[in-house]
């Protein structure tokens, strides 16, 4: 059953800008600006005026079928995460996990480059480089804990999940090796 139309709003911040040209969203705010390109997906675009100081976003798809209007609410949160990126920024904590050989963690660069060193006891220094716009550093808090930050949700995600991802355990029982760099919590960089 295909719907005539079907609509989808989100209000933004006074202290964030958008721009829509072609599918191309752009968000400027106080933490920089991201782009996206959405032009694999068919829909109205549009920034409205909504009276004074405010703007809206409305999302349209005429003539939708079921798989057409779910993108509706997919780019809707993709442009919510753009605007809590450019206004708070996200952070990831991961924490280094081990029974026996303890994980050394070597940032190098900046915050752009991460070492792995001695998981497993292994010898193997594994490497991981960050995405753009993401920065690590180590927790002053805690031991054994890092700090993933940027504005770009999927970036900062992903630097994670390479990291997590370089630390797997191969050819051994994973219900017993549970030695790895683990995502411990997702926030945002400014709190309220």
């Amino acid at each position: 059953m295909r719907d005539v139309l079907k609509t989808e709003e989100l209000d933004v911040p006074e202290s964030v800008t958008i721009e829509i040209k072609a599918r191309v969203i752009k968000v400027t705010g106080p933490r920089g600006s991201l782009t996206k390109n959405v032009r694999h997906v068919d829909m109205d675009i549009r920034v409205v005026k909504a009276g004074k100081n405010k703007t809206k976003i409305t999302l349209a798809v005429w003539q939708g079928g079921r798989k057409h209007v779910a993108c509706l609410n997919t780019i809707k949160s993709l442009i919510s995460n753009m605007v809590t990126g450019v206004t708070k920024g996200f952070l990831y904590k991961m924490r280094a996990v081990y029974a026996h050989f303890p994980i050394n963690t070597i940032i190098q660069d900046n915050g752009r480059k991460l070492e792995v060193v001695n998981f497993l006891g292994e010898k193997a220094v594994r490497y991981v480089n960050m995405l753009d716009g993401v920065t690590v550093a180590e927790s002053k808090a805690q031991k054994d804990e890092l700090i993933l930050e940027g504005n770009d949700v999927e970036n900062v995600s992903q630097s994670a999940a390479s990291i997590q991802g370089s630390c797997r355990v191969r050819n051994k029982d994973i219900r017993k090796f549970l030695d790895g760099v683990y995502v411990s919590e997702r926030t945002t960089v400014i709190t309220d």
